[in-house]
């Protein structure tokens, strides 16, 4: 117990270790997958304290308070609503006995400290981040584009601000017209905004 007040102390404890595949269900996070929904694990870090789990859809933190206690907190971040940025790779000194990796998710900063033994699999992740920050960008430039589409498509068709009588008068082929637009719109926008970014992590990861 002293001993890992010490280690807290002296923030040593801090340091977390990259988890093999083959031992992803041995940590406390595995039980929060959804692998009934295909969520899938890319990379695990386990500190004494906390798991840091990146998944092909969400970005998992199993926070725990301290060495000595076991009460421990939760969070999800959707990449699709908490999108990565700023991700950077501090490299260790002579004497340092970790590497740290960097990232924003939204306005959340995040910093974990890794083994300095296992650079290697540090940059992987940081290729894989790095890549599902600039997808993310993309998503929200297409995004935005098809929404740009979607009003002009409106404005032109003017129907929205008609009332329900007249649209029911107008030519059938009008409003099949319409409802085929927003038909692929919807559809465009499905297959834009597609937040799994299992490609990219297989892409960077050697699993």
């Amino acid at each position: 117990m002293f001993k890992s007040m010490a280690a807290d102390l002296m923030g040593t404890s801090d340091i977390g270790k990259i988890i093999e595949p083959k031992d992803y269900d041995k940590t406390d996070i595995d039980d929060y997958i959804f692998h009934e929904d295909n969520e899938k694990i890319f990379f695990l870090i386990k500190a004494k304290t906390d798991e840091y789990c990146f998944t092909n859809t969400a970005f998992i933190h199993l926070d725990g308070t301290s060495a000595v206690s076991k009460k421990r907190t939760l969070y999800r971040y959707p990449y699709k609503h908490s999108q990565i940025s700023q991700v950077v790779l501090e490299t260790a000194g002579t004497v340092d006995r970790d590497v740290e990796l960097k990232f924003k998710l939204g306005n959340l900063s995040y910093s974990i400290d890794i083994e300095k033994s296992q650079i290697d699999k540090v940059r992987d992740v940081y290729k894989a981040l790095f890549g599902i920050g600039e997808a993310c960008k993309e998503i929200e430039r297409q995004s935005a584009a098809l929404m740009q589409t979607q009003q002009a498509v409106n404005n032109m068709f003017s129907l929205r601000e008609l009332p329900e009588q007249a649209l029911l008068n107008l030519p059938d082929i009008i409003c099949q017209t319409t409802l085929q637009v927003e038909a692929n719109l919807t559809a465009r926008r499905k297959q834009i905004e597609n937040y799994d970014f299992s490609e990219i992590f297989e892409r960077y990861i050697k699993q």
